[in-house]
């Protein structure tokens, strides 16, 4: 824009620029020339540029002209053979995120007005793309909030403006659920977005981060003070937690319990109520919440005399098949490492897993054969169960595997026979861990870390990569038709001569 232009013909030119950009896509490269506005010195020209980028990319949003999906970089979009429409929204959805990121930039300008257009502007994208989205949803439904263009986060940085979200987070949460019989998924989802952003330091001392300047600190100010914002974190949980969340969103809490949540409460004893509930739920919610209940059981000196008993409980065949398979087995090499536990317990445990690999797939087995003799390596008590090579086998096993109680199921008394059956398999690889009970273990324990992860797929390609031997002699009748029939088309085409 010229120097001497005033607000009026910026407008006016802006607005042109627009109009011809929206009418035909011929006019696309102006959208430089209304972006170039935006580096703009002058306070109302940079304003009439905002409130140009607003209309334009409003209204390529609403009319679905710009790109949804994972984005490809500007470069393979110039070089790529696509579509001349699919080669358009691409470009132009590069050009919106050119925008937003100026955008991000003047929330630091000078001028209070300028910040202010700029965020609301940026506010008013969220809201068409959470109506028009431009990524796929990660969860049921088709609602997808917009979290990487909602900058809030970075905000949460300055310590005033994270204590005063805790506490009008708590609050908000407290007033949408008083007196409601249903709350909806949408406003659970949006809750938890805005909880588990919020992360305190975990260093302890006084607070000086502020977004709001001082000219000096009060120490009696709440704000400036670790054990309050551990405080506040702590409420704001609470207040969360203490409703009937809907499972999905219960699951996202669980995942980052132990790391994002546990450390920063003031009094971590107070989620023992939400962990046993979630643990009682049963399946892979009870599978999450192992973890911060070991936590509360071994760091802040929680009693909790069923926790074995419920660990226990949660070993059947479908352990093997959920999602948090490898979280499961991990913990639970964790939680059987103490050398104090009693050997009819560990024995219970190596006992139900050896019963459960009878049918478990070859990736499962790769892991657990190895995390069994683990067990026997820590405690040489148990190491009787692979001494009994003429112990009883599956009709004559004292070991009741119905029993919920670890300590009544009669393991220590049994040997662990299916291991030997498991020789047998069909697996190259498994067999070969089954057989790791015929020799003396070793004392330092193998490592299950490398193989909670493996899959099915992963055995398969490495078997395809395998070379057999040069030569095999095979005896065999050749196929003479489908079914015996000798003039059929099979017959024609693909007997072997």
């Amino acid at each position: 824009m010229e120097g001497d232009a005033g607000p009026g013909d910026a407008r006016r030119a802006l607005g042109h620029l627009v109009e011809a950009v929206l009418a035909s896509r011929g006019e696309a490269n102006a959208v430089f020339d209304i972006l170039a506005v935006l580096q703009s010195e002058d306070q109302e020209e940079i304003q009439e540029a905002v409130r140009a980028c607003s209309r334009l990319f409003g209204a390529l949003l609403a009319r679905g002209e710009l790109f949804v999906g994972q984005l490809p970089s500007e470069e393979m979009v110039l070089t790529g053979s696509r579509g001349a429409n699919r080669k358009y929204k691409m470009w132009m959805r590069h050009r919106y995120h050119s925008c937003c990121n100026r955008l991000g930039e003047l929330l630091a300008h000078p001028s209070f007005q300028v910040k202010e257009l700029a965020l609301s502007t940026l506010m008013k994208f969220v809201q068409l793309e959470g109506e028009h989205p431009l990524e796929k949803p990660k969860w049921e439904g088709n609602y997808l909030f917009p979290h990487q263009l909602f900058m809030f986060r970075e905000y949460l940085e300055h310590d005033d403006i994270r204590y005063h979200t805790m506490q009008a987070a708590s609050d908000t949460v407290a007033r949408a659920t008083d007196g409601r019989p249903e709350v909806p998924l949408t406003f659970w989802n949006n809750a938890f977005m805005l909880l588990s952003s919020v992360s305190l330091p975990r260093q302890e001392g006084t607070l000086s981060s502020f977004y709001v300047k001082h000219t000096e600190l009060s120490d009696k100010w709440k704000v400036i003070h670790l054990k309050e914002h551990r405080k506040a974190f702590q409420q704001m949980w609470l207040r969360f937690l203490k409703h009937q969340l809907p499972l999905r969103v219960c699951k996202k809490v669980l995942v980052i319990m132990h790391d994002s949540i546990l450390p920063h409460l003031a009094q971590p004893s107070l989620m023992i109520d939400f962990l046993t509930r979630a643990y009682d739920i049963g399946g892979a919610i009870s599978l999450l919440a192992l973890n911060g209940l070991f936590i509360l059981i071994h760091k802040h000196n929680l009693e909790y005399p069923d926790f074995y008993r419920k660990l226990y409980g949660l070993l059947d065949p479908s352990v093997f098949h959920v999602k948090y398979r490898a979280r499961f087995f991990h913990l639970a090499d964790l939680f059987l490492s103490s050398s104090h536990l009693p050997a009819y317990l560990v024995a219970a445990f190596a006992k139900r897993l050896a019963r459960l690999a009878l049918t478990a797939p070859p990736e499962a087995l790769l892991m657990v054969l190895p995390f069994i003799c683990n067990l026997l390596r820590r405690h040489p008590a148990c190491r009787v169960l692979i001494h009994r090579p003429r112990g009883p086998e599956l009709d004559a096993d004292p070991y009741d595997p119905a029993e919920e109680d670890p300590a009544q199921s009669r393991a220590l008394e049994s040997s662990l026979w299916e291991l030997q059956a498991l020789q047998q398999h069909y697996h190259p690889e498994v067999s070969k861990a089954a057989s790791a009970i015929n020799q003396a273990l070793s004392v330092p324990e193998v490592s299950i870390a490398p193989l909670l992860e493996v899959t099915a797929f992963e055995i398969f390609e490495r078997d395809l990569k395998k070379k057999g031997p040069g030569s095999v002699p095979l005896e065999f009748i050749p196929a003479r038709g489908l079914l015996g029939r000798r003039e059929d088309l099979c017959a024609q085409h693909f007997t072997l001569s």
